[in-house]
């Protein structure tokens, strides 16, 4: 369903589903009551001066009655926030993809206090692209390899190479050397995330996530890993790693869960998106795009240094 609203500083307008019935005699009512946390006079200003719409962008006033609309949109207001000290690179771009390279701690949407500080918000301003969306997601502690979709006609068609897995994703991470782990090897399990729990978790039962696992090198006990997923389940390449006895290097929810903390930029965790492949759906072509970033926790101490 498209906005009536349109991007604005790089955010979507957020749609409402407003309920047939209830005891609220206006839309306003409901509104106040579900967002009770929330500045009542802000949000009887923002009907009053007509910036909540319906479908088709017709304005939803403080005395409209519950039932006349299903769904309103609004612009939320935006929290402060404190710019992420990272910056993207842009690899590739045409009329219909555009490919950067995300950094750590920067994540690829908006969700909870980073909104202004997404890939998405960033690049839609940056590059004056409202229409930017992202064909996938990488997590936010996670770097690399990130395409967003250009053109509003093409983009169905790169999202379902995604759907179908027809499309290669290679990772790299840093992690622990366990002798006795025999490598290469194929990790397959069963993962569930839940939206009300902050880790995905292992369960028994049929696998559904599978990831390859291979160590490219080693040093002073540290290894330097290729990661390749047949799925994409959250968190999948971090658990597999823990489960396996090498938790990836800097990643605080995986195995243990440690206390809540601000980010220490000097130590992301070392997980990073090297390169995706696929057969472009509009030419037919193979197209590969890599990461120009590397692991730091693994380089420095090939080279001899503490």
């Amino acid at each position: 369903m498209s906005s009536p609203l349109p991007v604005r500083n790089g955010v979507n307008a957020t749609r409402l589903r407003l309920p047939g019935e209830g005891h609220w005699e206006t839309a306003m009512e409901y509104v106040l009551q579900r967002f009770n946390h929330v500045d009542p006079d802000g949000i009887v200003e923002r009907f009053e001066r007509g910036e909540v719409v319906g479908i088709g962008g017709v304005p939803v006033r403080p005395d409209t009655p519950l039932g006349e609309h299903t769904f309103i949109w609004y612009y939320r207001q935006l929290p402060d926030e404190r710019r992420i000290p990272v910056e993207l690179d842009v690899l590739h771009r045409d009329e219909n993809l555009l490919v950067v390279d995300k950094p750590h701690f920067l994540p690829t949407t908006p969700g909870g206090m980073f909104v202004a500080e997404s890939a998405l918000v960033r690049l839609r301003v940056l590059l004056d692209m409202p229409d930017l969306v992202p064909i996938h997601r990488l997590d936010r502690m996670t770097a690399g390899v990130l395409l967003f979709a250009t053109n509003p006609q093409t983009r169905g068609k790169y999202q379902v190479l995604f759907e179908h897995r027809k499309v290669r994703k290679t990772y790299e991470a840093v992690a622990p050397v366990d002798p006795e782990l025999e490598l290469p090897t194929t990790v397959r399990s069963r993962l569930y995330k839940s939206r009300s729990y902050l880790l995905t978790q292992e369960l028994r039962g049929e696998p559904n996530a599978e990831t390859r696992i291979e160590l490219l090198d080693s040093h002073n006990g540290l290894g330097h890993y290729r990661l390749e997923p047949h799925t994409g389940k959250t968190h999948q390449l971090r658990v597999h790693m823990a489960s396996s006895g090498v938790g990836i290097l800097n990643d605080r929810f995986y195995p243990t869960l440690l206390p809540e903390a601000e980010d220490d930029h000097s130590k992301p965790l070392q997980l990073l998106a090297r390169s995706i492949e696929f057969r472009d759906p509009l030419t037919g072509e193979p197209v590969q795009f890599s990461s120009r970033l590397q692991l730091d926790e693994f380089i420095p101490k090939l080279n001899g240094f503490p």
